[in-house]
């Protein structure tokens, strides 16, 4: 449950980049053409590959540098190595690309003993409580 929020919140914030890139590309539309001005409408190809490009680059970014995206911060999450280390940036690109891609591997922690999903288990990462807010607490 406590992932499944995680991961609502996340989306929201990935919506919210994107609907800030929409506002700003509207007001240099508006900027440089004022008189002949319209609202741009997203293109459906668009849309879709930014939404997925936006989501690869902040997950990637959030687990490399810290372990945890917003919304893993809100609920007291982090992403860490099996050893408790920080995940390296060729890792989190794969888990990145894996959860956007085969999204239903997650709801394998919902099954799993140990509360892995399919991604945790290839890339031998875990989601694991740590209300800490240093990212270097992680490291031993």
């Amino acid at each position: 449950m406590t992932r499944s929020l995680a991961a609502a919140v996340d989306m929201g914030v990935v919506l919210a980049l994107l609907g800030g890139c929409y506002l700003g590309m509207t007001f240099v539309r508006l900027l440089f053409s004022p008189q002949n001005f319209t609202f741009p409408t997203p293109a459906v190809l668009l849309s879709v590959t930014a939404w997925l490009v936006a989501s690869l680059v902040y997950l990637t970014v959030c687990w490399a540098t810290t372990g945890r995206t917003v919304g893993s911060l809100a609920m007291g999450l982090r992403v860490t190595t099996t050893r408790g280390r920080r995940v390296r940036w060729p890792v989190a690109a794969l888990r990145a690309l894996l959860c956007v891609f085969f999204a239903v591997g997650l709801g394998w922690a919902a099954v799993d003993p140990r509360r892995r999903s399919i991604q945790d288990i290839l890339l031998r990462t875990e989601v694991v409580y740590d209300w800490r807010s240093d990212p270097d607490a992680v490291t031993a």
